[in-house]
């Protein structure tokens, strides 16, 4: 099993330190979210850019998956906005197919993205339209670069959890480059079959993992033992998988190299039973 750690966990280090740090620790690689601070895909001079994160990865030996979940990168003023359900959606579907082709050129397993939350005003089947109309021509850009999406379940948005990606690709037509991404924690907080359950359906379709731990009912990403998760049965249900499965804890940057290692160490421990 490979495991990597989420950028979104190093705000407060430069790119090039936060992989350095990771590789020290003995990760395998990166979930890589572009945002201001690393790899702003708005920024100028981007391919330099890109080709020079490409160097440091492959200097470093680490695998890479691209995350789009950056905060306030496309808004300053309203978290993860604009949405594909937005009417301003075309800022997301842009941002969105400059991570396709910013995946391509570092060799990435997957570019992952989500929905976004339903807005008061919208109905359900006008938001459904509006989904598949962006996520459409998403795959297209993926398509035209050869690259893997990972479409995620996130509680609270328009798909929230399994049943509802696996209706979204049926409404696409179910395209093979369309895989999913699944939060394990999202298993514990979302999903009604048991964690190990709940992964052995996401098997067929996984393309990128995050790994987290989480209590029934809330949404708060925690270190490893502060939840419920019984992690052992869960990473041999996910054994099967080939992919990255990257450590998921964005408010923890105030210490992120102890929690990086510490995070490693459980992993590794639960692996082995």
């Amino acid at each position: 099993m490979r495991f990597g750690y989420g950028t979104n966990g190093f705000a407060n280090h430069r790119l090039g330190d936060a992989l350095r740090v990771l590789a020290d620790l003995g990760y395998d690689g990166v979930a890589l979210t572009l945002d201001h601070q690393h790899l702003d895909p708005f920024g100028p001079d981007l391919a330099r850019r890109v080709s020079d994160v490409s160097a440091d990865l492959d200097q470093l030996g680490l695998a890479v998956v691209v995350e789009t979940g950056a905060r306030f990168l496309l808004d300053p003023w309203r978290k993860h906005s604009p949405t594909f359900l937005d009417p301003d959606r075309a800022g997301r579907i842009d941002f969105l197919t400059r991570a396709v082709g910013i995946a391509a050129d570092l060799g990435a397993e997957a570019v992952s993205f989500w929905s976004g939350n339903k807005p008061a005003d919208l109905s359900t089947e006008d938001a459904w339209d509006l989904l598949v109309a962006g996520c459409s021509d998403v795959l297209k850009a993926a398509d035209d670069h050869d690259v893997k999406l990972g479409f995620e379940p996130e509680p609270g948005m328009l798909v929230e959890d399994l049943d509802g990606y696996f209706e979204l690709a049926r409404r696409l037509g179910d395209p093979e480059r369309f895989g999913l991404t699944l939060d394990i924690g999202h298993c514990r907080c979302n999903e009604s079959a048991p964690v190990p359950d709940c992964v052995r359906r996401a098997l067929p379709r996984l393309v990128n993992v995050q790994i987290d731990d989480m209590r029934r009912g809330t949404h708060e990403h925690l270190e490893f033992g502060q939840g419920e998760i019984d992690f052992p049965p869960v990473l041999e249900a996910l054994s099967p998988y080939p992919g990255l499965v990257a450590v998921e804890l964005p408010r923890d940057s105030h210490a992120a190299p102890r929690i990086a290692r510490e995070s490693l160490e459980f992993l590794r421990k639960a692996v082995a039973g």
